[in-house]
């Protein structure tokens, strides 16, 4: 009688939140005006760094600097707004501090009360959409495991093999590296890792329920999220292994398992907003925002910008504070969207298509472009067909979707974190495109192609002495081995002449060479040169040959974000805007055309030049940045000329 009772009133309290709509309710400020500088021994930046773990503090200093790394949008929310709203009897379901907003259901009486406190700027409803659905979950009682294709790795993947080997993961895994020392969160719904066979030992260092506001997951009974955590991170030798399943883990339920498709977007921006906090290096999401359900406004394609959706603005928020994203590019559906959704336009996250184990694009996959244009996915892994882990924790099974080759991505992507730890996540996006099979010509669908482990590991990277980046870093992979006296790096400065040198060995795995000092924008060009342990001569690359700029951290060869010519002439809005220390400006080029790019201040002074070259037709992307200047907070302008094209636009400098 007591537990009919409990059900009862469960039922009251659920039908009473579901006669109500969730909205986001933003306030004006935060007790201080944005544009405040916001100095490092105020008590504001102190009140904000104390909700930041180490991890996330380190992580952050890394990409924003040592005195930026606290920003406007890290300040907590007022606490006299949030109790003003808490005394009106209302309840608060997500507090998020990125945006000045907290959300909650409310009644048509308590919407217009809310609308009329001084202090709130605006009440929007939070979006209920649809999310990725995956394709087939299929029994495989009697499917021959692929154990037998393990041929030289060290370990027995099982089942598993295929999609690992398709990324050539195993001689990853083959030289010790396993994501141990990566903090990675995952976002997905039904996760119960204690009964999973493949779960149990991996290291999940927090778990929490956004959609029933729970401190931990349940834990009762398997799901999607579950499948995902065991493509990424499993270990059960013989029958499944994922490419990171030493690294530790924050575990979100961010979807209502209830359903299938049942997707609220401030759990999403809330999850992300807790795992940049925590100190995790890389997320993992399965979800596709796209259609909303019934009764709600949808977005549409025009929405997927980049910079529209809370879901995307969360992403490109924990981009700039050195979180590197990786989403699903979505499914193939029934509801009539046949095109990337959001989070997965977002500005910088990595998308991840699906591939079949023979490498081809599957049919379900969701291509791009965003509706402003970019490539999309940036990547591609196996999904389809994969080797997953059932839903009752102890048989296996297939999976295809492209919810299932993004965990494998993502592990990769821990792979190389967890070998290179200085490499922030700017590099690690850029290292990706280097590294699929279509980085040459990426187009929509495939995007820059099917990602390597091994290529991924093996690229060279650049990492910081004396805070410049001139410390070249390689690992060299090759299955008929390497002779370690043999390596040689030839490189040239300049105009200069090549010049060979032998690189610095730590005895078992990495190659470095500190190059000399020269002044930024210098271009170094570079190649290597080896013999194999049964004597045979190998040149990397083979054909051309790898260059980055002094002052940049990026090692380019063939990758290239301006393969496809503009129609027009355009300047976009500088993102993040507002910003600090640093805002990107991306425009686009229709005709070889000279082009200036100047920032002015309020009073038409010029504060700075970023661009003045004769330019080839292409997307281009300007990066601004005030370190090391003495500008202070306020309007600021930049003006593009091209030709006949003139176009000035508007940016917020906060201090």
């Amino acid at each position: 009688m007591k537990k009919i009772s409990i059900l009862f009133l469960l039922f009251i309290i659920s039908a009473s939140i579901n006669s109500q709509t969730k909205y986001l309710i933003y306030f004006k400020d935060k007790g201080v005006s944005p544009n405040n500088s916001l100095q490092k021994s105020s008590a504001l930046f102190k009140l904000a760094e104390k909700e930041l773990s180490q991890r996330a503090i380190e992580r952050r200093k890394q990409v924003m600097g040592e005195d930026n790394y606290i920003t406007y949008e890290d300040i907590p929310l007022n606490e006299n707004y949030v109790n003003q709203i808490e005394n009106l009897g209302i309840k608060i379901e997500n507090k998020l501090k990125w945006f000045n907003a907290v959300s909650s259901y409310l009644t048509d009486s308590q919407l217009n009360i809310i609308k009329k406190l001084s202090f709130v700027e605006r009440v929007n409803p939070v979006a209920i959409l649809k999310g990725i659905k995956d394709l087939s979950f299929q029994s495989t009682e009697n499917q021959e495991k692929t154990g037998s294709l393990k041929k030289t790795t060290s370990l027995d993947y099982g089942g598993s093999f295929t999609q690992n080997d398709r990324s050539d993961i195993p001689a990853v895994h083959d030289l010790g590296i396993t994501g141990t020392g990566v903090y990675i969160g995952i976002l997905d719904d039904g996760f119960s890792p204690s009964t999973y066979n493949s779960l149990k030992t991996r290291v999940v260092v927090r778990d929490s329920d956004y959609v029933h506001h729970l401190p931990h997951v349940s834990n009762q009974s398997g799901g999607h999220g579950s499948s995902v955590f065991c493509l990424m991170a499993g270990y059960d030798p013989g029958n499944a292994i994922g490419p990171a399943y030493n690294a530790k883990f924050f575990l979100a339920e961010t979807e209502n398992d209830a359903s299938e498709t049942h997707v609220e977007e401030d759990n999403y921006a809330a999850a992300l907003q807790d795992m940049e906090s925590a100190g995790v290096d890389i997320t993992s999401s399965s979800l596709g925002y796209t259609l909303f359900d019934a009764g709600q406004t949808s977005y549409t394609y025009a929405n997927m910008n980049g910079t529209t959706t809370i879901v995307a603005q969360a992403a490109n928020v924990a981009f700039q504070r050195g979180v590197t994203s990786f989403t699903a590019a979505g499914n193939y559906n029934n509801d009539g969207w046949l095109i990337i959704n959001s989070p997965a336009d977002a500005l910088n996250i990595i998308s991840v298509g699906a591939v079949t184990s023979g490498n081809i694009l599957a049919s379900f996959s969701l291509p791009g472009p965003t509706a402003d244009g970019r490539i999309k996915p940036e990547v591609v892994a196996m999904g389809q067909d994969n080797y997953i882990a059932l839903t009752n924790g102890v048989s296996y099974g297939t999976g295809s979707g492209t919810s299932f080759a993004t965990p494998i991505a993502a592990g990769i992507a821990a792979l190389l974190k967890s070998c290179w730890t200085h490499l922030t996540n700017v590099q690690i996006r850029k290292i990706f495109l280097e590294c699929g099979d279509n980085s040459g010509n990426p187009t929509n669908g495939r995007g820059w192609g099917l990602i390597s482990a091994k290529r991924v590991i093996s690229y060279p990277n650049l990492s910081a002495v004396d805070s410049v980046y001139r410390v070249l870093n390689k690992i060299f992979i090759n299955s008929n081995g390497v002779n370690p006296s043999t390596v040689m790096l030839y490189y040239r400065i300049g105009s200069g002449s090549y010049q060979s040198t032998a690189m610095n060995y730590d005895g078992t795995l990495k190659y470095n060479f500190t190059l000399p000092s020269s002044s930024n924008g210098t271009t170094v060009e570079f190649y290597f040169t080896y013999k194999t342990s049964s004597g045979g001569s190998v040149q990397e690359p083979t054909s051309s040959t790898y260059k980055f700029s002094y002052g940049s951290n990026d090692i380019l060869t063939s990758v290239n974000e301006r393969n496809e010519i503009p129609v027009q002439f355009d300047l976009s809005q500088n993102y993040p805007n507002p910003f600090n220390p640093s805002t990107v400006i991306s425009y686009r080029i229709s005709i070889i055309s000279k082009v200036t790019l100047k920032v002015y201040d309020l009073l038409g002074r010029e504060v700075s030049t970023l661009v003045n070259e004769e330019q080839q037709p292409g997307v281009y992307n300007s990066q601004f940045s005030i370190l090391n200047s003495q500008l202070s907070s306020g309007v600021y302008f930049y003006r593009l000329r091209a030709g006949d094209f003139s176009e000035t636009k508007k940016m917020i400098l906060i201090k």
